[in-house]
């Protein structure tokens, strides 16, 4: 069983600490993402579990072994990078089974296990080409290749799509989806693109300054966000995010503009507090031209700033109370800057976060 236990888990450089003694448990072949910005420890961590940096404090677990102290080659696991690193001169055959070469595994059980690897993911028609005549995605592909045909304990991702373009990377995206579905292994990967890990993950490691900010399946994270940050860096656009104070029963922004307190958070809040509404582009639409229009809400009138069409959608930006507001508007309607509109915000949707720690009042 290949479940991987942080305990406690320090990194210090010198006098600085980068990772503040977190604490995670994965499950045997779960799907776990670590996503943040840049900086706040997600790719120290992973490292920490390859063995590529040292452990300053706490406790890292495969299975039932604590391995600190063990080499990177010790631990049964495989990483695959940003950069592909693959070997120029080798073809595609030759880099899939050099490691296992190199580990001394006889002929006939390499050329068995490349196959089977490149069967996986689609790399039998290019065997025979080096890496100069493959396209990033199949680069890519083969370092996933060179990964598999060990049969590790786990697979480690480290910003392996980066360097694709767009495209290529919602190709790969899939790809690895479907890796994982056929060869049922532990995965921790790391991302700064939170559209990676709504998209790949069981479940999400939101981190931030070397900390664990939230951790739960993409869903829960995205409708249920613990804090501020969780709530702007997990969904895109971001979350809309009001000053606001509570105040004769309702949420009163800066501007006097209020706001009825959603019906589930009304008795964690009391008069006078400060809060932070929060509530998402897709929740706040022109009057007419949402998804829905069924539900608790409250109508504001804002002037259209910017409107970038997307097609059957376009995204708004408009202003309220002296934030930036972004919303949706759904269907081929055209609309110009300047344009007054009538807009509906789904109050069911809505979330309040103290506006001193930054925590949702879901959690008070």
């Amino acid at each position: 069983m290949a479940e991987i236990t942080l305990d406690k888990v320090v990194k210090k450089y010198g006098g600085l600490d980068v990772v503040h003694g977190i604490d995670l448990q994965i499950a045997h072949e779960e799907f776990v993402v670590l996503v943040g910005p840049s900086g706040c420890g997600k790719s120290t961590t992973l490292r920490m579990i390859a063995g590529l940096e040292d452990i300053s404090g706490g406790l890292v677990k495969i299975g039932d072994r604590v391995v600190n102290d063990l080499p990177p080659r010790k631990r049964n696991i495989s990483m695959v990078f940003q950069n592909y690193a693959l070997y120029p001169h080798m073809n595609v055959r030759e880099n899939l089974g050099f490691g296992l070469k190199i580990a001394g595994e006889a002929t006939a059980s390499i050329v068995k296990r490349v196959d089977e690897a490149a069967e996986i993911l689609g790399l039998t028609p290019l065997l025979d080409r080096t890496p100069a005549e493959l396209s990033g995605g199949q680069r890519q592909r083969v370092a996933m290749g060179r990964a598999i045909v060990r049969r590790p304990d786990v697979f480690l991702f480290d910003e392996p799509l980066s360097n694709l373009d767009a495209k290529l990377r919602g190709q790969m995206r899939a790809e690895i989806k479907k890796l994982h579905q056929k060869v049922r292994t532990t995965v921790v990967y790391v991302t700064h693109d939170q559209v990676e890990a709504m998209t790949l993950a069981d479940r999400i490691v939101v981190m931030r300054d070397g900390r664990i900010e939230q951790v739960g399946s993409p869903m829960d994270v995205f409708n249920h966000p613990r804090t501020t940050f969780v709530a702007t860096f997990i969904g895109s656009p971001p979350m809309n995010l009001l000053p606001a104070t509570i105040s004769g029963g309702a949420v009163r922004l800066a501007d006097g503009t209020a706001v009825p307190i959603p019906d589930r958070l009304s008795d964690r809040v009391h008069e006078g507090r400060r809060v932070t509404l929060g509530i998402r582009p897709d929740d706040i639409s022109p009057v007419g031209h949402g998804l829905s229009q069924d539900g608790p809400g409250a109508e504001v009138e804002m002037e259209v700033e910017l409107a970038e069409p997307l097609g059957m959608e376009s995204l708004i930006y408009t202003r309220l109370a002296g934030q930036e507001v972004q919303a949706k508007l759904y269907g081929p309607r055209l609309v110009q800057p300047g344009e007054r509109l009538s807009f509906r915000m789904a109050l069911d949707r809505a979330h309040l976060f103290d506006a001193e720690t930054g925590r949702s009042v879901r959690e008070d």
